[in-house]
């Protein structure tokens, strides 16, 4: 599974589209404490969020420890097999604090956006810019 890292300073290089938002939200489920997958699967779901099956979870947390963004341990289940829990990683901290800033700046961009689409007063548009007199001239 693709995903940004910021090229450098927090949010700097992060492209994304509403499908990368998997990435972010499993690092912060995973941020909340150790977590073994179905633990994941269920806090997205309080969120409403998940709606993918739990084999495109299990792959990314796979390809998130690859990446070197979680770190996994096996630890005996309470009553059945062995499962698997993870952990953030320094880098994953760093990644999902970018995430954050970009989001953020994401929020102000888009609440402006529907502030102007709704008419409210709170921001302006610039207005278009207009030719000059002396540009106008020089034509």
């Amino acid at each position: 599974m693709p995903y940004r890292r910021p090229a450098s300073g927090p949010g700097a290089g992060i492209n994304w589209s509403p499908r990368d938002m998997l990435i972010p939200y499993v690092l912060l489920a995973v941020s909340l404490g150790r977590a073994h997958g179905y633990m994941i699967e269920q806090y997205l779901k309080n969120l409403d969020f998940f709606r993918a099956d739990a084999s495109t979870l299990y792959r990314t947390l796979r390809q998130l420890e690859k990446d070197g963004l979680l770190l996994s341990d096996w630890e005996p289940g309470p009553t059945g097999p062995a499962r698997r829990v993870y952990s953030l990683t320094d880098a994953g901290r760093s990644w999902l604090d970018a995430w954050s800033a970009t989001l953020e700046a994401y929020r102000g961009l888009i609440d402006n956006f529907f502030s102007l689409y709704t008419g409210g007063n709170s921001a302006h548009p610039p207005a278009p810019p207009q030719a000059s007199s002396s540009e106008e001239d020089s034509r």
